[in-house]
């Protein structure tokens, strides 16, 4: 949540900083300031709403500056208004920080600072930290952060400009990301890669507890006062992957790169004797014998990969599965000893719940293995071993492509379980691993073959304010992340259940035209799924239903059918989600939402 610029180069600055902020406005846009040092002075400029608004104000006056730093904003403590916009200031209008975050003692601070004779003018969390350094700050920033950084409580990235310190930024990182990016003789600072791989591949990612300072001498990083050597990341994305490339949306573009990104999964993973290699994990057949259960931990879209993976390793690996939801994991009291394979996932791998989970289990002895997209992240680097998707970047909101390869990644560690464990016998697993390498082209296919008529039935619910999902399984799963897709970018009110609960007082709300998804993909369980889909349709709902063809015709009765392609019903998630993105994206298109940027929330939910 929030995004974070900062830059001190040779270059022109607003134009830099407005760049990164537009391409961190996923992570909140409630709001968007930036702060220059010109002539001396700190100039700011700042406002509510998107950041097009923020370059109205600007008015194409970009200044002569050559150092600033920026922010975009998802409010948390402060309603959006310009107020509360980052950056904020000390008392002498000297020192401006953006940050993300929350500070949990900032009410004390705010309390002890004001009886010191500062006095705030906004309702933020945020502000208290040009007030700290203020009062910490002698001639040394670096020493000002490490002493206000003794005094804070919660999680925070944060960049200071001083106007005593005209060629200097300061920043410090504690449980939020901050990326460092090094140029030729200039410096970039931001809370994701993808704001600065226009400008420069080469990366530092700030630990917990370090302040970085950027001048014109270069980058020195300090951890407990000292300097430390922190070791440069080469990016290696494409610069387009970032950038629209002619779709009409990210989500749009996104989805459409399932394909690739799948096949990007199962790269180098697959060997030519059909066996799944995982060079990441180094677990032993005799350590995962030994494990009694597995634990999966996620919010939002990842829990929803977690559920698939509970049908699957259960299956597969005849263990008991719990899936948690991460904001109630640890306040919970879990059983979870050295016994337990905890398994957490993030496409951010800066989850803050997630990551306090993480932390959780392994105080309690616990191995843990992340399943994350982002190079070298929090949760990345504290895991025992993480297993990266290789998504590539993600920018809409609402997450596609990093689904669908959590979903990859969970097949891939399944099966390379159970080799270990020798619970499947080769035939078995080189028949899945086949199934698996034809995913990329059957997710291309689905693509090609409906997206034209999706777009028919996303304009006939578009004036429904609610709808239902349902399915059996491992597609009850899966109707629970086309529930969330709908909901979270059309806005309509989208709920799903597992078929059998229908008649526990669900079906209280069906009536006539209600739109309901049905998905029915398990073989096993298509009778029963279809016994649900009459009794819908009895009392008048109009069912969309997600099958293979071969189940259609033996009795599947609904008003409306996408046919799959033919695949092993353990696998069939990886697609019959595709089609339930692609109808959330164009009923929100069709209602006039905004796709890539819903209301009320951000990409990456790095507080708790």
């Amino acid at each position: 949540m929030c995004g974070i610029i900062g830059y001190v180069g040779k270059r022109q600055a607003l134009p830099v900083l407005l760049q990164g902020l537009h391409a961190q406005e996923y992570r909140g846009y409630d709001s968007a300031g930036i702060a220059t040092l010109e002539d001396g002075q700190i100039r700011l400029i700042r406002c509510q709403g998107k950041i097009a608004s923020l370059e109205e104000k600007i008015n194409g006056d970009m200044g002569n500056s050559d150092i600033g730093i920026g922010h975009t904003r998802w409010a948390t403590h402060g309603c959006p208004s310009e107020a509360n916009c980052h950056p904020h200031f000390d008392c002498s209008g000297d020192i401006a920080v953006v940050h993300n975050g929350i500070i949990e003692n900032y009410l004390e601070l705010r309390q002890w600072l004001t009886e010191e004779g500062h006095a705030f003018v906004s309702q933020t969390d945020t502000e208290v930290l040009p007030h700290l350094l203020e009062h910490y700050y002698q001639g040394d920033m670096q020493e000002a952060f490490v002493k206000a950084m003794g005094k804070l409580r919660g999680s925070y990235a944060a960049v200071a400009l001083c106007r005593h310190l005209p060629r200097t930024l300061v920043a410090a990182r504690q449980d939020n990301p901050l990326v460092v990016g090094i140029g030729d003789g200039e410096y970039f600072l931001a809370s994701d890669i993808a704001a600065l791989i226009k400008y420069t591949r080469d990366m530092i990612i700030l630990e917990n507890g370090d302040v970085a300072v950027l001048n014109d001498n270069g980058v020195v990083i300090y951890h407990d006062g000292q300097p430390v050597e922190r070791s440069i990341v080469y990016i290696d994305w494409d610069k387009e992957a970032a950038e629209m490339g002619g779709y009409p949306h990210f989500m749009l573009k996104e989805i459409h790169e399932q394909p690739w990104a799948i096949g990007q999964t199962l790269r180098g993973r697959i060997s030519d004797c059909k066996r799944v290699m995982l060079p990441e994990i180094d677990c032993s057949g005799e350590y995962l014998n030994g494990i009694r259960k597995i634990a999966i931990v996620a919010c939002g879209t990842a829990y929803h990969a977690g559920l698939v993976a509970k049908y699957t390793m259960e299956k597969i690996l005849r263990l008991p599965v719990e899936v948690d939801i991460a904001s109630e994991y640890r306040y919970r009291d879990p059983l979870i000893d050295s016994q337990t394979l905890v398994i957490v996932i993030s496409q951010s791998g800066e989850t803050a719940d997630t990551l306090a989970a993480l932390r959780e289990s392994k105080a309690r002895g616990a191995r843990v293995i992340a399943i994350c997209n982002v190079l070298d992240s929090s949760i990345a680097r504290e895991a025992d071993n993480v297993i990266y998707t290789w998504a590539g970047p993600e920018i809409a909101v609402a997450s596609t492509k990093a689904y669908l390869t959590q979903l990859m990644v969970i097949y891939l560690l399944t099966i390379f379980m159970a080799d270990q464990m020798q619970c499947l016998s080769a035939e078995r697993i080189a028949e899945l691993i086949g199934s698996l390498q034809q995913l990329p082209q059957l997710a291309q296919q689905l693509i090609d073959q409906w997206e034209e008529p999706i777009k028919g039935f996303a304009a006939q619910i578009k004036d429904w304010q609610h709808a239902f999902f349902i399915g059996r399984g491992v597609d009850f799963a899966v109707a629970l992340e086309g529930a969330l897709k709908l909901k979270e970018i059309s806005y309509i009110h989208a709920e799903a259940y597992a078929a059998g609960e229908l008649k526990h007082g669900t079906i209280a709300l069906i009536e006539p035209g209600i739109p309901v998804i049905a998905l029915a993909t398990q073989r096993s369980l298509v009778e029963k799924t279809v016994s649900n889909i009459v009794e819908l349709r009895t009392r008048g709902a109009h069912i969309l239903a997600v099958s293979f063809a071969d189940i259609a015709a033996a009795g599947l009765v609904a008003d409306e059918l996408i046919a799959l392609p033919d695949v092993n019903d353990l696998l069939a998630p990886i697609l019959t989600v595709i089609p339930l993105q692609l109808l959330a994206y164009y009923a929100a298109v069709v209602r006039g939402c905004d796709v890539d940027q819903p209301r009320n929330l951000a990409k990456s939910v790095t507080v708790e």
